[in-house]
C-alpha cells in the first residue's frame, strides 16, 4: 500500500508528510505513470467550494493551472477503482464540491447516504 496526501482536491502534486507539503511534492503524473492500473484509488474528503475542484486556479494553497476535475478523471480513467469517502452525512447536506465529485467519479462515492436512507424507508 502506498499512501499520498493532497488538500482538498487533486491537483499536479500530492506528497507524503502533511508537515512538508510545501517543499517535498511529488507531481501526479509520476504516481499515474508509476502505479500499476490494479492498484485501488481511496480518497476522503468533503470539500466548500465548488472552484476548488471544479476550474482551474482554484486551489486555496496555489495557482493550479488545470481543474481539479481534470485530475480525477485522469485517476478514475487510469485506475478504474476509485472510490471517494465522504465522512458527512447528506442529512448535513451536500456541499456543491461534493456534488461535483460524486458526478466526477461516477457515483462511486461511499458511504452514499441517499441509497441508504431511501432502503430504509
Amino acid at each position: 500500500m502506498e499512501y499520498f496526501y493532497f488538500h482538498n482536491c487533486l491537483y499536479e502534486g500530492v506528497w507524503k508528510q502533511n508537515k512538508r507539503r510545501f517543499t517535498d511534492r511529488t507531481p501526479t503524473w509520476d504516481v499515474l505513470h508509476k502505479y500499476p492500473h490494479d492498484y485501488k484509488w481511496c480518497s476522503s474528503a468533503t470539500l466548500d467550494e465548488p472552484l476548488r475542484d471544479h476550474g482551474a486556479g482554484g486551489s486555496v494553497e496555489h495557482v493550479n493551472e488545470e481543474a481539479g476535475s481534470v485530475w480525477l478523471e485522469r485517476i478514475t480513467r487510469t485506475y478504474p477503482h476509485t472510490v471517494w469517502l465522504n465522512p458527512v452525512a447528506r442529512a448535513l447536506g451536500l456541499l456543491g464540491s461534493t456534488t461535483i465529485i460524486r458526478r466526477l467519479l461516477s457515483e462511486r462515492m461511499l458511504p452514499d447516504h441517499d441509497r441508504k436512507a431511501s432502503k430504509a424507508r
